[in-house]
């Protein structure tokens, strides 16, 4: 059974439909939640409402993951607020479509240190103190670009290549510490990343996935929320596909 009844947890990119879901998930399961946010402040504020109406305890912070103080700052917050740090959530994600040969230089910089860097910053910041209780669980979003690519994100598939090799690592590192590290990779989810992807594109991706259907986020959020738990004590550096059966391996 999942329990977070006592638990502290940070979660980036939670004024996003992902992000979103793993808040509330992670709230209703007892947790007390960090929501970490760039942009969209009114979405944070209502996502930190929503939990705090059914009783729980929940706060948002303006971020830019981009930043390399960025996870330093976030873990002081919770530790300060809550007195410790149990599990890191790293949802914040920026995704354009065009083909290589157009991409501009910007455009790849910005979406590696969105999508990877700031998940370097965020976990090697939340390190310490959980290495300090023996105990944390941190999750990664990835992508499912990340290992099989898609045509005109070439720079949103290398960040995810990259976080699924980051969280393979840090796994191995952090396993003396009872700390695992895990990733979930969606394919096509129905959140706001997918609206740069033309309408013809993401009909062709609906008719090659096995279900047949485009996913939700609260399908992913119920994978991430798996392995942010206790139960999934023994799982550590791997990486869950929530795709719908677009791969199966």
């Amino acid at each position: 059974m999942i329990d977070f009844n006592g638990q502290v947890a940070i979660v980036t990119g939670g004024s996003g439909g992902i992000g979103q879901a793993v808040v509330e998930g992670l709230a209703r399961y007892g947790a007390r939640v960090l929501v970490g946010y760039h942009h969209n402040e009114a979405a944070a504020t209502d996502v930190v409402a929503a939990v705090q109406s059914s009783g729980r305890e929940a706060a948002a912070l303006a971020i830019d993951v981009r930043e390399p103080d960025s996870g330093n700052v976030l873990v002081a917050t919770a530790i300060e607020r809550w007195g410790k740090l149990d599990i890191l959530i790293n949802c914040a994600g920026i995704a354009d479509y065009g083909p290589l040969s157009e991409m501009s230089s910007e455009r790849w910089r910005q979406t590696i240190q969105t999508n990877l860097t700031g998940i370097y910053h965020t976990c090697r910041a939340a390190l310490r103190p959980m290495m300090q209780q023996r105990y944390g669980r941190i999750v990664n979003l990835a992508a499912l670009y990340g290992t099989s690519g898609f045509p005109g994100q070439a720079d949103f598939a290398a960040a995810a290549g990259g976080v699924i090799g980051l969280t393979r690592a840090l796994a191995r590192e952090a396993a003396p510490w009872q700390i695992t590290v895990n990733a979930v990779a969606p394919g096509m989810i129905e959140t706001d990343l997918i609206e740069v992807i033309p309408s013809e594109i993401q009909q062709w991706s609906a008719g090659i996935i096995a279900l047949r259907r485009l996913g939700k986020p609260e399908e992913v959020a119920a994978a991430v929320l798996f392995l942010a738990s206790p139960v999934a004590s023994y799982i550590t550096g791997q990486t869950l596909m929530v795709d719908g059966g677009w791969t199966m391996a």
